[in-house]
């Protein structure tokens, strides 16, 4: 309904006294250039629950003017998911620490790690698999203006430990097929570890353990059974000395259009779903996702070994939205992924700066 609201909006229409959106379409830049969404800062500065919200929920609804145009409820952050037999010292916290870890497991017939390598689905990789280690990296791929940035010493590292993985072997050819195929290497313990989104895990099934346990219900239950087990953990991803370990984050959340005529029962509204009695129950349910308040997260309801590992992997990453400020989402992470997949498995001995400038320069060149 983005075109709808924003038609409304700046044709002076009927709108609606709240909106129910999402942040991982770049819904928040979109929104501000048009003037569509009130800034919600300053009323929620006031509210009891303000300093209970997850930083990062909070980041990936703030507009390029440091203004807030959602209040996030629920978010659905990236982490990655373990094998624990496969890293019996636990998952590596360092780039270095990593390679040492996967060339021990390339002895063994293993992978350290598999991932949506593939350019299919219009470039979710960028998403799903390449933003994780470029934020760890301290990476970015804008301004924070609209224009794309891609050839930094950041994102350069970071492509350039992608490149390595994939040349020396660490990651099964299967990550480069497409239609989730290489979630076939996590489910069966071949590959050791799965960066990708915190609720992927209701489509990786059935699955195998390393020790030949079999998780077989055919259902999300199988990844929970392991959780529950400790064959499978949650943690963060590694990072780059001097930063903390990156993921991509979107929320869904309430804003209020330009134009609201009962903005204070919007306000109450936003308030009551934020009170102990709803928000765990919203959040499980419509939210489909974590809880953005912090405090929810200490409910009856999040005390399972799956979102007691979540919280403790999300809250040790810093996780933000991968498309900050550029405004055409879509058209840059297929141009993304296209050259991250040019550079890691099509031709490995690209210079990887040049590419990455020329791919910047394109997509500059139409903003």
């Amino acid at each position: 309904m983005s075109a709808d609201i924003i038609a409304a909006v700046q044709s002076g229409g009927d709108v609606p006294d709240l909106y129910e959106m999402g942040t991982g379409g770049g819904d928040v830049g979109v929104f501000y250039r048009n003037g569509v969404m009130q800034d919600l800062r300053p009323w929620a500065e006031t509210q009891p629950w303000y300093s209970e919200m997850d930083p990062s929920a909070l980041a990936a609804c703030t507009g390029p003017d440091g203004g807030l145009y959602c209040i996030p409820i629920a978010e659905r952050p990236h982490l990655v998911y373990v094998w624990a037999d496969r890293f019996p010292n636990g998952y590596p916290k360092t780039p270095e620490a990593f390679m040492g870890e996967a060339e021990r497991l390339k002895a063994e017939g293993l992978y350290a790690m598999t991932f949506l390598g593939s350019t299919a689905f219009d470039g979710t990789g960028t998403t799903r698999a390449v933003w994780t280690p470029v934020s760890s990296f301290g990476g970015k791929f804008d301004d924070g203006a609209g224009a794309m940035t891609l050839n930094t010493p950041a994102n350069i590292a970071a492509i350039e430990f992608l490149r390595t993985v994939v040349q020396s072997g660490y990651a099964p050819e299967i990550a480069f097929a497409g239609n989730f195929q290489e979630e076939e290497a996590f489910k069966d313990a071949s590959a050791g570890s799965f960066p990708t989104g915190l609720f992927g895990y209701r489509y990786i099934n059935p699955l195998t353990a390393p020790d030949g346990t079999q998780y077989s219900k055919g259902n999300e239950e199988d990844m929970l059974d392991a959780i529950a087990a400790g064959d499978v953990v949650l943690t963060p991803f590694l990072a780059a000395e001097g930063q903390k370990p990156g993921c991509e984050i979107s929320v869904t959340g309430f804003a209020i259009p330009v134009g609201a005529q009962n903005p204070e029962a919007a306000y109450d509204y936003i308030n009551w779903i934020l009170t102990p009695e709803q928000n765990a129950d919203w959040v499980l349910r419509p939210g489909a996702g974590f809880p953005a308040l912090q405090s929810t997260r200490q409910s009856e309801q999040f005390q399972t070994p799956f979102y007691q590992q979540a919280s403790a992997a999300i809250g040790a990453s810093a996780c933000s939205p991968w498309s900050g400020s550029l405004e055409r989402p879509l058209e840059a992470q297929k141009l993304i992924m296209n050259v991250v997949y040019k550079l890691i498995k099509e031709d490995p001995s690209a210079d990887i700066a040049a590419e990455l400038q020329t791919v910047q320069d394109e997509y500059n060149a139409a903003n």
